[in-house]
This record gives C-alpha cells, structure tokens and sequence, in this order.
C-alpha cells in the first residue's frame, strides 16, 4: 500500500483525525523549543538557581487568580537599560530610571529585589538611589549603594556586577530596614522598634497603618512610582541594566517550583525530549526487531534457534536492576537509558515478526520469486518486509507511547538524565519535595497530563492505522 492511501486511511476515522492533530501539535511544539531553546538549557538555564532568584517560590499559575476571592499579587519584573531623564550638572549626572506600578492586589507582595548589572566608571563610583512614591503622596526612601571603587592595582575604567550581578532582596536588607523604620516614625508618627518591623517591610511600603500601635498595615492600592537615580561623574559612565521586581503569589502559565523555577518552560522543553525517546527507541527497535524476526522467520534453523534463544534471554532479564547498574557504572545519562530500552525492547517484536514470516515463506508468491533465482536477501526484504510492512508501522507507533512511559517511570525514580528537564524529573521532583502533600497541584497534574496526553497520541494514531493492518476493517 502507498503512503498516500495509507495516510488517506488514516484521516478517514475519527480517532486517526485527532491522533494526527496531536501528534502535529507535538511537533509543532517540538520545533519551537529546538529553534528558540539553548541547546545547554538543562544545564546552563534550568539546573541554574541565579537564573530563578527573581521568581516565587512555589507560586501557582497566574490565571488561578479567577477562581479566587482574594486577588493575590502577579509577579512582576520591570527592566530598563536606558535612562528615562538625564539631568546634567557641572560635576555629576544624574540619570533616572522610572517605573510606573498600578497596584490593586488585596495583599502585599510576597519580596521586593534590586539588581544592578555591568556598572562601568571612568573617575568615582556612581551612586545608586531607589525610592518609591505612594498613591498618597507619601515617599520613602529604600536603598543607597555606592559602587566599590578601584582595588589595588586596578586601572580606571572599572567595571562591576558584569559577570555576577548585585542583587538587594529588599525585603530582608537592614538598610532598608532602618529606611522603613524612619518612614513609619516621620510619616506616621509610629515608634515602632526595628525587631517588630523585621518581616513587615513589604507590607509597610505597600499599605497603611490599620491601628495605632503600627503591629499591622492594610494594604494601600493606587499608582506606585519607583524611581532609580543615579549619579555618574564621568560622561562616559554607563549601567548596563536595573531591575526591580515585585513579587508575586501567582506567576505565568504553569506557576513556580520549590526552587522558583518557571514549569511552563520545563513543561515545554520535555515536549521534543519526550518525542525524541520515543521515536528513536521506536524506530530503532522496531527495525531491529523486524530485521531479527525476517531473518529468523525466513531462514529457520540453527539461525532461527540461535536468535529465539537470545530473544528469550532478553527477555527474561529484569531491566530495572540492569539498568540501576548500568547506571551506577556509567552515570545518569539520556543515552544510556535509550539504549537500555532499544536492548530490551527488541526481542518481543522479533518473536511476532517470526511468526508472520513463517506464513508468508511458503506463500506463492515468496516460492515463484524463488523459482525465479532471486536471493534470500531479496525475498526477505523486498517481498517479505512489503508485506507486513503495515504491521511494522503500526507495532512502531505503538512502541513510542510505551517508551515516553517508561522513561517517565525511569525519571520518577530518580534515574534519569538530571542535566535534561523532562516530564518525569518534573514529577519526581515535586514527589521528592513533598508538592504532592503541600497541595501544590500546578507542579503535578501538568506533567502527568502530558505524558498521559502524549502517549494518548500514539495510541490514537495506532487505532487509525487498524484499517491498514487489517483490510476487512475498511469495509
């Protein structure tokens, strides 16, 4: 059969229609993460804390937000690289960084940071400044920082935070601290002691007093102006980036993990990792074991015995002690683990393939070719493998969900590739930190549900190509 009426077979049923659509998505997706992921993401991105500093821990997805009463704080960055003004002076400019906040949340924010990144001077240190302007007309002063000046030996210019950049967590700073403190005792007349306001920085810049003894604060909601200025005393001075962060209880698509990671990005880069075990342990093993199986099948004998055996001692071989072994010997590598299952995976579809093989050797067909002095090799794969070529394809599409499970299972163990983020490793690390008993169902359903969602595909598409395995289906 042609791949043209094969294809048309398939998209004749409902269930080989939305396998189809699957499985295109999946590419599709796959595509994308190849094109716009580093291809060291594990490593250098995902498996990095400093990436994820800035974010929430365990946060669930934005959009629950919807479904509650309370409307909690959306994780914001703002980020700037140029000034928005620049006021000249004789000796020194000052440049300033704004940025505008609407904040209608019905509670504080959970952190605020600072980060400077590539500061660079040609005389004296610059002078960083963060202030933040209320809705009620009220301003306070956060954080001062004066960049460190020239070492010894250090020739001018200088540069800093390039290579690691300064970050102020806000919230717990001393400095800031004692800024909030002068706050309350100047704007609200509140002599409150620096121990009782330890842990209520965020809820003091963002609210009111709500009694007269400062121990709470309502929150304050309104237009927020957070302003950076900096005083550069060379023209050629230059900062690289400032960012503020606020943050969040809720954050993206698919919310935080214990370490603040994004899971929406996870979730996306397991999406070509997935269909790469998959597909290749398919490939490969549905191709050596049709070849196993023509081969057995057709020449019988010491040869068919010889590969039945081996077969049934593969088979036997438990393969998670195998691969715990192999594991411990070689290290934790997504290589190892699909060459695991390709190794054990073959031998059954060899056994299946033998036994159609014997049918078709004595076939008509097969014993004119022969009489015709064709080859054994010929017949093998020129009019034996046509043959039950269809069945081949089928036994591949189903081979793939079965190896996206497994090595999900494998990962969930703890055995997989630690340097590649996959669905399973996403699983197993929620189990491991306990996200499971905390409630936190982001971390979980979403990649149980892919791999539920990508083995459902192949399932389908199997289930579509019934009717070319099985003609008396299509009638």
């Amino acid at each position: 059969m042609r791949l043209r009426e094969t294809i048309k077979i398939l998209l004749s049923s409902v269930t080989g229609k939305i396998g189809v659509g699957l499985f295109l998505s999946l590419v599709i997706v796959s595509i994308y993460v190849v094109i716009s992921y580093p291809l060291d993401f594990g490593t250098r991105i995902w498996n990095n804390p400093v990436v994820w500093a800035d974010n929430p821990k365990n946060a669930p997805p934005a959009w629950s937000n919807a479904f509650t009463d309370i409307k909690r704080v959306e994780h914001t960055i703002f980020r700037a690289t140029e000034p928005i003004e620049v006021i000249p002076a004789t000796e020194v400019n000052t440049q300033l960084y704004t940025f505008n906040l609407n904040y209608q949340f019905d509670e504080p924010p959970t952190f605020t940071s600072f980060t400077l990144r590539n500061i660079k001077y040609y005389s004296r240190p610059p002078i960083i400044t963060l202030s933040l302007a209320r809705p009620d007309g009220k301003e306070i002063l956060l954080y001062r920082h004066v960049v460190r000046g020239p070492d010894p030996g250090e020739s001018l210019p200088v540069s800093r935070y390039v290579e690691s950049p300064l970050r102020v967590y806000l919230s717990g700073d001393n400095t800031v601290l004692w800024n909030v403190a002068d706050f309350v005792r100047r704007e609200f007349k509140l002599d409150v002691p620096l121990s009782e306001l330890r842990g209520m920085v965020d809820r003091i810049i963002f609210g009111v007093p709500a009694g007269g003894n400062g121990q709470d604060f309502e929150v304050l909601r309104g237009n927020y102006t957070i302003t950076a200025s900096a005083q550069l005393y060379h023209p050629k001075d230059s900062i690289g980036e400032i960012i503020f962060v606020l943050g969040g209880s809720v954050y993206g698509m698919m919310g935080t993990d214990a370490l603040g990671r994004d899971l929406a990005t996870g979730l996306v880069f397991g999406c070509p990792v997935a269909l790469l075990i998959g597909l290749v342990t398919a490939i490969l093993t549905t191709t050596i074991g049709a070849f196993m199986g023509i081969l057995s099948g057709y020449k019988g004998g010491r040869t068919d015995t010889l590969i039945q055996r081996f077969c049934d001692i593969l088979a036997n071989i438990p393969l998670l002690p195998i691969l715990i072994f192999l594991i411990f010997i070689f290290g934790q590598k997504l290589g190892l683990v699909i060459l695991i299952l390709i190794a054990f995976g073959w031998p059954g579809m060899t056994i299946l393939i033998r036994s159609m093989v014997l049918q078709y050797r004595t076939s008509q067909l097969v014993e004119a070719t022969r009489a015709l002095g064709a080859s054994p090799w010929r017949i093998m794969f020129r009019h034996i493998f046509f043959q039950i070529a269809p069945f081949v394809l089928a036994q591949m599409i189903f081979f793939t969900p079965a190896a996206i499970l497994a090595e999900a299972g494998l990962s969930f163990l703890g055995l997989g590739d630690p340097s590649i983020p996959t669905w399973g490793q996403i699983l197993e690390h929620g189990f491991r930190t306990g996200a499971v008993y905390a409630g936190y169902w982001w971390w979980v359903l979403p990649p149980g549900l892919l791999i539920v969602l990508a083995a459902t595909t192949f399932v389908l598409l199997t289930l579509g190509m019934e009717p070319v395995v099985n003609p008396r289906l299509r009638q």
